[in-house]
């Protein structure tokens, strides 16, 4: 079906209201739960990534039954020959719920490059949310223009199947390239901040900027927030490409890809510690990766226009699960320094 179920024009009040209720939770986390900068323990983090997470699924549970409403009187959709409003509002609540599985997964990356980040600039504990939280802020602002920009060009078909050619491709890399070091300090948006504004030698407590004798200085913890930034901005290239596999209707993608990012800092401290046990699942994303592309590039044609979006979040549980599971069966040798 190529006719919009949410259009702008129509929904542009959704988007207000989902804007205003993103930037409310975030109120709350900086301004009352997190006012105070502190490390963020285990229990906490679980807590908040549980509360994300619960959010999105009752999110999703409102939108279906909305759906089913709405689609229900609309005489625009009811126009089309043979439209089934339920059968439509259960296709929606299943592309969201699979495109925030997909985005949840591919973030995962995201949480390996926070790590190196923290580690090489060697950010507190108790300063890694505040980076973090303008990190996410940053990241909300560029995927909604990547967002934009793909339910513009997701129209071409020959978009759809170059954007599928190179899902596969990366997941081709992703699991038989080989795993270059990262070195924050050789990125080149890195490079030309250094070139304009001279850099603190230690951090300042949680502070970006610092003026000393009237000169403004930057500080590592502002090197961390860019490096954090442009790696989103890495990843979106990827991401968005992916969920618009799943379902062309922006609204899903953009709120199923806004959920799974404002949970992303808490699954860092949640997972931070634990990392290194998930060392299969890379594979499992390369697999997802995989799958996305050739759904766009050839599956959906070949089933009539639409692979089936209850087969696709299966299939993609499925991948996940069994990386996650196989991860943890068959643990990583730790080499002696007898053996080394």
């Amino acid at each position: 079906m190529d006719v919009s179920l949410f259009p702008l024009a129509e929904y542009w009040w959704f988007y207000v209201g989902f804007l205003l209720f993103v930037l409310t939770m975030l109120a709350l986390d900086l301004g009352v739960f997190h006012r105070k900068a502190h490390a963020v323990t285990f229990k906490e983090s679980a807590a908040w990534t549980a509360v994300w997470i619960s959010l999105a699924l009752v999110f999703n549970a409102g939108l279906y039954a909305y759906a089913q409403t709405a689609f229900a009187s609309n005489p625009r959709l009811l126009a089309i020959p043979g439209f089934d409003p339920a059968a439509a509002a259960e296709r929606v609540g299943l592309e969201f719920l699979t495109g925030f599985v997909i985005e949840k997964a591919l973030a995962v990356d995201n949480i390996f490059v926070f790590a190196v980040v923290f580690s090489y600039f060697a950010v507190p504990a108790a300063y890694q949310h505040r980076v973090l939280f303008f990190g996410i802020l940053g990241a909300l602002f560029f995927r909604a223009i990547f967002i934009a920009l793909g339910a513009v060009l997701m129209q071409y078909h020959w978009v759809v199947v170059l954007a599928g050619v190179f899902l596969v491709l990366t997941g081709i890399k992703l699991m038989f390239g080989p795993e270059k070091p990262m070195e924050p300090d050789r990125n080149p948006l890195v490079k030309f901040v250094r070139r304009f504004l001279p850099i603190t030698s230690g951090h300042e407590g949680e502070r970006f900027f610092v003026r000393k004798e009237g000169v403004l200085y930057g500080t590592p913890l502002l090197i961390a927030l860019i490096v954090v930034e442009f790696s989103d901005i890495i990843f979106a290239i990827d991401s968005v490409p992916a969920i618009f596999a799943v379902t062309s209707e922006p609204l899903l993608v953009f709120t199923s890809n806004i959920f799974a990012i404002l949970g992303l800092r808490s699954l860092y401290f949640m997972l931070a510690s634990v990392i290194d046990r998930f060392h299969l699942l890379k594979y499992g994303l390369a697999l997802v990766l995989v799958f996305v592309g050739l759904k766009m590039a050839w599956l959906n044609q070949a089933l009539g226009g639409k692979f089936p979006i209850g087969l696709s979040l299966g299939i993609i549980g499925a991948i996940l699960g069994v990386s996650i599971l196989a991860s943890w069966l068959l643990p990583t040798r730790r080499v002696s320094p007898s053996e080394a």
